[in-house]
């Protein structure tokens, strides 16, 4: 399973999440303590807001404790919106297009978990979009394809009714083929205006989630693992549930894809 951060709120340095705590992302890709895999290794990527509409974007293959850009950039850039992620593959080689975040023009997002079975409904999940958004696949994952699914499916308009109706397709086409119907779903994704996360499952058993504020009220990160040892402060995202970070804080509601596709 991956690892990843999100931040939103008054600007801050990337570094403050990304290499600075003592469990930091970076300390999480080779030391892990809340996946299944301690090690996430298989590369990494950031993704951030600035004076443009469109995110700025740096990935490599090499593992993020390996690569000493990283450090830099994340001491150097400071951001009021950013999305970093490790990891550690399940669906898709190890190369740069497999790694997240996965941007599309003013949209961000990256992912932890797994659709069970992805092999066999891979195509036809792909034959529901657009030639547009085909031909803007660049890699081989399961996440990139929930991603685009939910772009097809009105992100712009409804991000929860889009994602909801990303996972339930992938839930309706594993049951038609007979197969596992698994998804395993902790995502965060932005516009560069409000910040989004879903944590979901079909079999209660999600990648982590946590969130804490970071400074004034609106100022609030979400991560895979909390960045250091003040318990108290870290309070868990339940399976089936969607946070919204804006300006008016960090709100809390129900995620579930069947009753959120049906009532667009």
């Amino acid at each position: 399973m991956c690892r990843w951060a999100a931040y939103r709120g008054d600007p801050i340095y990337l570094e403050e999440l990304v290499s600075s705590p003592a469990h930091s992302l970076i300390e999480q890709s080779h030391c892990a303590t809340r996946a299944k895999t301690a090690t996430n290794g298989d590369g990494f990527g950031i993704a951030w807001y600035a004076d443009r509409p469109e995110p700025g974007r740096y990935r490599d293959i090499l593992p993020a404790w390996s690569d000493c850009n990283l450090r830099s950039i994340a001491r150097q850039i400071r951001s009021p919106l950013f999305l970093a992620h490790v990891r550690a593959a399940t669906h898709g080689a190890t190369r740069r297009d497999n790694c997240h975040p996965f941007v599309h023009g003013r949209w961000s997002f990256m992912h932890n978990g797994q659709i069970s079975g992805f092999e066999h409904i891979r195509r036809r999940m792909e034959a529901l979009l657009s030639d547009e958004l085909f031909h803007a696949r660049t890699g081989t994952t399961d996440s990139e394809l929930l991603f685009l699914l939910a772009l097809e499916f009105g992100l712009d308009i409804s991000p929860r009714t889009a994602i909801a109706r990303a996972i339930e397709t992938a839930e309706a086409l594993s049951r038609e083929t007979g197969g596992e119907v698994l998804v395993r779903f902790t995502a965060a994704f932005s516009n560069g205006e409000a910040l989004y996360a879903v944590r979901y499952a079909t079999d209660d058993k999600p990648p982590t989630l946590y969130a804490a504020p970071l400074g004034n009220e609106r100022s609030y990160c979400l991560v895979s693992e909390p960045l250091n040892d003040e318990a108290d402060r870290w309070a868990e995202i339940p399976n089936g549930a969607m946070i919204v970070i804006s300006d008016r804080g960090m709100a809390t509601e129900r995620f579930l894809p069947q009753a959120s596709a049906c009532a667009a």
